[in-house]
């Protein structure tokens, strides 16, 4: 079954002047030649995205889009109609956001959050600016400790209102935050707690427990190492400054450096910190 604003991997039927057919049980999805390489022969099996094109058809294309179904991208508005927007989406055709599904109207080279779903009515793939309608925590799909896709959605007072798995919301409190984040940004990180009684979530960036420490004590070792095996910071330090260096937060990295120092591959002094022997 072809599944339309998604990857398909489809067979090649036959060649033709405007490019290559593939097999969907039916006529056939066109690849145009621009996009069949060459030395493709029938029987060929190419992995495609597949969308409507300009005219309705169903087509194939070898271009990857920002966002395929499903996903909540940061776009650009590249043209206006007294009936919606266009948003340039990384193919030939712009995806399109109907006035109805746009939050505030939107302007030509205005940045717009949206989620990309499939139009009931016509079938096509479409973009909404009222994503809230496509979130839920009524039922979690993850647990505490999981790792997870996150993406900026608004500011709050308490901190950064974040998109988990396209699916769910969750609060990044301020003093977990120890970069810029802009909307639209898109992070990887973990589900740090749960409340049962109604389901809100708080999310940290990065990994969780250990497996996060190995990988910042990998980094610091390596930047001991590129420099004579000495650095000027310990757990005193200015968090802001710890965070230019080191690109973590000071609760991480004194808990790196803690593990380091009890495993004895650096010691800890009122100078910073320096790799043994």
């Amino acid at each position: 079954m072809i599944k339309t604003g998604e990857y398909n991997t489809l067979t090649v039927s036959r060649l033709v002047e405007p490019g290559a057919y593939l097999e969907d049980g039916k006529e056939g999805i066109l690849l145009p030649r621009r996009f069949v390489l060459k030395g493709t022969k029938p029987g060929d099996e190419l992995t495609v995205f597949v969308y409507h094109d300009s005219e309705g058809r169903i087509i194939a294309t070898t271009q990857k889009p920002k966002g395929i179904l499903g996903d909540i991208v940061l776009l650009r508005c590249v043209s206006t109609t007294p009936q919606g927007a266009f948003l340039d989406w990384g193919l030939m055709k712009d995806i399109f956001v109907a006035r109805s599904q746009q939050v505030n109207r939107m302007y030509p080279n205005g940045d717009y959050l949206v989620k990309i779903y499939l139009d009931e009515k016509t079938g096509r793939v479409a973009a909404s600016e009222k994503i809230d309608f496509f979130l839920s925590n009524d039922e979690l799909t993850v647990k505490e400790m999981d790792v997870v896709n996150l993406t900026v959605y608004r500011r709050s007072d308490l901190g950064y209102v974040m998109i988990i798995n396209n699916k769910h919301t969750g609060l990044l409190h301020l003093n977990e935050v120890f970069r810029q984040l802009e909307v639209g940004d898109q992070l990887k990180g973990f589900i740090k707690k749960i409340n049962p009684e109604n389901n809100n979530i708080d999310v940290v960036l990065g990994k969780p427990g250990y497996e996060r420490v190995e990988d910042e004590s990998t980094k610091i070792l390596r930047l001991l190492q590129q420099n004579k095996g000495f650095l000027p910071y310990h757990d005193k330090s200015d968090p802001e400054k710890i965070y230019e260096v080191f690109g973590m937060s000071k609760k991480t990295f004194k808990m790196t450096i803690g593990a380091l120092y009890k495993q004895r591959k650096i010691s800890i002094s009122e100078e910073g910190i320096k790799l043994t022997k």
